[in-house]
């Protein structure tokens, strides 16, 4: 290029913007733009950096560069500042001393990792910059443009994509990656995504706030991360902000991740995760078998762990509740509900505490038992899931752990649920899914497998058995060695899972290379060809070019002669389970396996649907 693209302005640039003479009306009437101008002129600006860490083992992957006005003026929010600037035609200047700052304030606090450095398309597509300057000033004060990545966060349309892809190329060229901002948000970032091939991805946090409570959100995560492993770039989660999203986007295998849970924006930031967020990794890292704890915990309602406590009203004297504790000493908890309506807990421990305080009983053992009651107990509808129920304490008061957690049914008080309860439930499910779950792939063996179907049978709920098998698996394994094989099983788990739901579809490892799916998801068989269609694509990876070219390898058979075997593929077998025929896991899994029996029959990657009147179909 004759001329270069650069992200930093030439040092006179904003110099000679603040010393050209203003009109006299301008610099009475317009404050805003004085403001602005002593801003630029007095470098007034003062970067704040946010961590972004790495999902798989919490270590602190770069920082990114944020901006911050005058405290004490209109501009210090970066969004007024921004504005400003751009309605005074100043949004360039002002982009490239923001930079400068953080650029420099960065060096200054010797952060490790890499710079997530804010760039507008509009700023890196100008061409008034001599060439080099970039990489002098970055070298100028000490920094490796491999440690930058250019962070493109879009303020307006973007339309020249082929100039800001040979922008792009250039500034890769001197060492800097790329990174996408707010996917899902801006103007064109998908299309930006397609045109420039960044090396990150970031998610608007539109997508991540409430995930954990969102299907439609977790499946446009998954629909990101499936399409960021295909094209080489690493998915960024932003706003996380609970330790139920971070949970959740760990199960999900998000790459990178940042917000207010992790670290908010300071102006000298800690150079690791606190000890709350390593704690959360750690237990993902420890490889919990978490599809079949979630699947058990959604079918597991907290109306499961129910106790029904002698209930007061608001009423009540204080006087006649010190009464009902001493004469149950194992009564801790007592709910106060008006009407069939809860309005508080009152817990024994505290108001004994209380009234054993010098005249408290003279005080207010006449008065109401709300001077006593916690008005804001943690309160769910019974039909709530113990994952759900778990996350709510985590976020809210750990004294609910305490109080115990009231249930309702559309509203009215049924019951209290404790704590310790709680917790046991969840530890017995954490128990039994390391028991039982299968050590490759972590999900649910036969076990887990048979008691969810018979329970399925006996709650008369109609669902759909698949059965899933690999094909000539076994030579492959002769060839490229078991370590390979596992490979191979490993990723046929994660297709999967990727094209299931977890509040609805269950998944099961048999074992060796079967597994399989109790489908409750009304879309079962789009899901069924979804998983075909992935694995197809995926498994070619696994090979090398020569069987890649001619569609399979040679392998011996168990009499010595070599064989030709295809590439591996995958076999569907699907059964509709009615109550009305079958009566156990047993009948389920001869029926599956017959279905299965007939996909293996047909050629390639196979769909057979057992509906009687139905012929089986290939994709």
């Amino acid at each position: 290029m004759e001329q270069e693209l650069s992200i930093l302005s030439d040092c006179n640039r904003y110099h000679e913007v603040i010393t050209a003479p203003i009109p006299e009306p301008v610099q009475m009437q317009n404050s805003v733009l004085q403001q602005l101008l002593r801003i630029i002129r007095e470098r007034q600006l003062s970067a704040r950096f946010q961590p972004i860490i790495q999902m798989d083992d919490g270590q602190i992957l770069g920082y990114e560069g944020l901006i911050r006005g005058p405290s004490d003026s209109t501009l210090h929010s970066p969004i007024n500042l921004f504005q400003a600037a751009a309605e005074h035609n100043l949004s360039v200047t002002v982009e490239h001393l923001c930079r400068r700052i953080v650029l420099e304030q960065f060096k200054a606090l010797n952060l490790p990792g890499k710079l997530f450095l804010n760039v507008s398309p509009e700023c890196l597509l100008q061409r008034d910059a001599r060439h080099g300057e970039t990489l002098d000033y970055i070298h100028e004060i000490g920094i490796n443009p491999q440690r930058v990545i250019i962070e493109l966060t879009e303020y307006q349309p973007t339309h020249d994509y082929a100039l800001l892809y040979e922008a792009v190329l250039h500034y890769r060229k001197m060492g800097f990656e790329i990174a996408i901002d707010d996917l899902g948000e801006g103007f064109s970032s998908l299309r930006l995504w397609s045109e420039l091939h960044p090396e990150f991805v970031k998610i608007d946090m539109h997508f991540i706030q409430g995930i954990d409570k969102d299907s439609v959100k977790r499946q446009f995560v998954k629909s990101i991360q499936s399409i960021a492993e295909k094209s080489g770039s690493k998915v960024v989660a932003e706003g996380i902000e609970t330790q139920a999203e971070l949970l959740t986007l760990l199960e999900l295998g998000v790459a990178c991740g940042q917000g207010y849970h992790i670290a908010k924006p300071h102006p000298s930031p800690a150079k690791s995760i606190s000890a709350e967020v390593a704690k959360t990794i750690s237990l993902k890292r420890s490889k919990m078998p978490a599809a079949y704890l979630d699947q058990h915990q959604n079918a597991v309602t907290i109306k499961h762990l129910l106790k029904t406590p002698p209930t007061i009203s608001s009423s009540t004297l204080n006087n006649e509740v010190e009464n009902l504790f001493l004469a149950d000493p194992k009564l801790k908890i007592i709910p106060v509900v008006d009407n069939h309506i809860p309005v508080g807990i009152i817990n024994r421990h505290n108001m004994i505490d209380r009234f054993s305080r010098p005249f408290q009983r003279e005080l207010y053992g006449k008065k109401s038992c709300k001077v006593f009651m916690d008005s804001n107990p943690l309160t769910v509808e019974q039909n709530t899931n113990l994952q759900q129920v778990s996350h709510m304490i985590v976020e809210a008061d750990p004294e609910h752990l305490i109080n115990g957690i009231i249930v309702v049914d559309n509203g009215n008080y049924i019951g209290l649920a404790t704590g310790p309860d709680l917790m046991r439930e969840i530890t017995k499910m954490q128990i039994d899914a390391a028991r039982y779950a299968n050590p490759l792939t972590q999900l649910p063996g036969n076990v887990p497998i048979n008691q969810h179907i018979d329970q399925l049978l006996q709650q008369k709920i109609p669902f759909q058995a698949c059965y899933c098998d690999l094909d000539h698996f076994k030579p492959f394994n002769d060839v490229y060695g078991y370590q390979r094989g596992d490979e191979v099983i490993q990723m046929t788990s994660k297709i999967i899972v990727q094209h299931c739901t977890s509040d609805k579809d269950f998944i099961g490892h048999i074992g060796g290379d079967d597994f399989i799916i109790i489908f409750q998801s009304d879309n079962w068989e789009q899901r069924c060809r979804d998983i075909l269609n992935t694995f197809e694509s995926e498994i070619i990876d696994f090979y090398s070019n020569e069987d890649r070219e001619r569609g399979g390898y040679i392998s011996e058979d168990r009499q010595g002669k070599k064989v030709f075997y295809p590439l591996i593929s995958l076999s569907l077998g699907v059964i509709s389970a009615r109550v009305e025929q079958y009566g156990s896991h047993h009948q389920i899994a001869i029926a599956a396996t017959e279905a299965k029996k007939q996909a293996k029959r047909l050629l390639g990657n196979s769909l057979f649907i057992d509906r009687r009147k139905e012929v089986a179909t290939s994709v």
